[in-house]
């Protein structure tokens, strides 16, 4: 086997958002966009507005710092893992407790990394439904993190941290631990009512990561939620305080806003992470072989 270098899970996961900015752009909105008890806009109506004030082009706001995103958040999420699970298996094939723990741990050191331009990534794209004297303005995510740096200290660095990494360990652990799990499960496998075995190729790729997709979006909706809210204001709301403010005003349904789109954002990002890596990888091996 050839090795690969650390930060291509990183180029594949910014391949990945790339595709599907337009999707992270409205879950962000939903999130932060405060309503009354009972209310929730549909994606379909979020996308809509967004289009028709701003233009088809707006939908990919923020594309800057969803890329600076992936290359720290998933480049150290995924590359550990990798790592992680090349050390593991030198002992035979590691168990899937042992790979659910290393996922959440490389999570966790992910969303360290990637708090920064996490911020940045949900200020941008929720700026345009602020109010005009609380936007932040920022043309690119390398402008916005000397902003965030000049105005807020090395403090603000730091914002929504503790949310933030919680998503981190629960997204890693839901997505790419149970994206294996469920890939080792269903590999050789016969579908059901159907004369097909599941083997090795996209549509394998894609079933796992619909499912895993799907018990990531759940799993991590309240983490994500207030992750945004806190990173997306203005003042040094107090997690709690903005968790009970919003409970009372919102009702507990608030923690389950733009699951939607996550959703149908994290299946097809999963599904051309996996693809994308796959082929890096196997575009390095040839480039580089093994000696």
């Amino acid at each position: 086997m050839s090795s690969y270098p650390f930060w291509l899970g990183g180029v594949a996961a910014s391949m990945a958002a790339a595709c599907t900015h337009p999707l992270d752009l409205t879950k962000v909105r939903m999130q932060t966009v405060e309503s009354a008890p009972g209310a929730h806009p549909s994606m379909l109506h979020v996308l809509q507005r967004t289009i028709a004030k701003d233009g088809v082009r707006s939908l990919f706001t923020g594309l800057s710092a969803a890329i600076m995103r992936q290359m720290s958040y998933s480049l150290v999420r995924i590359g550990t893992y990798e790592k992680a699970k090349q050390k593991l298996s030198e002992k035979g094939k590691p168990s899937s407790g042992k790979l659910l723990a290393a996922a959440a741990v490389c999570g966790g050191l992910g969303g360290i990394a990637g708090n920064p331009a996490d911020i940045l990534l949900v200020r941008m794209t929720s700026d345009s439904i602020r109010p005009p004297e609380k936007r932040y303005g920022y043309p690119n995510a390398v402008t916005g993190l000397v902003s965030l740096v000049r105005e807020e200290g090395l403090r603000g660095l730091v914002r929504g941290l503790e949310a933030n990494t919680i998503r981190a360990i629960l997204m890693n652990a839901s997505q790419v631990g149970s994206y294996d799990l469920f890939k080792s499960r269903l590999l050789g496998s016969q579908v059901p009512g159907v004369d097909y075995h599941f083997q090795d190729n996209l549509v394998l790729h894609m079933v796992s990561s619909c499912l895993s997709g799907t018990v990531a979006t759940t799993i991590c909706s309240p983490a994500d939620v207030m992750k945004s809210r806190i990173m997306s204001s203005n003042d040094t709301h107090n997690p709690i305080l903005l968790f009970t403010r919003s409970l009372r005003e919102e009702g507990p349904m608030f923690l389950f806003k733009g699951w939607t789109p996550a959703f149908i954002r994290l299946g097809p990002q999963t599904v051309l992470l996996f693809v994308f890596f796959e082929q890096l990888k196997k575009a390095w091996g040839t480039v580089h072989p093994a000696p």
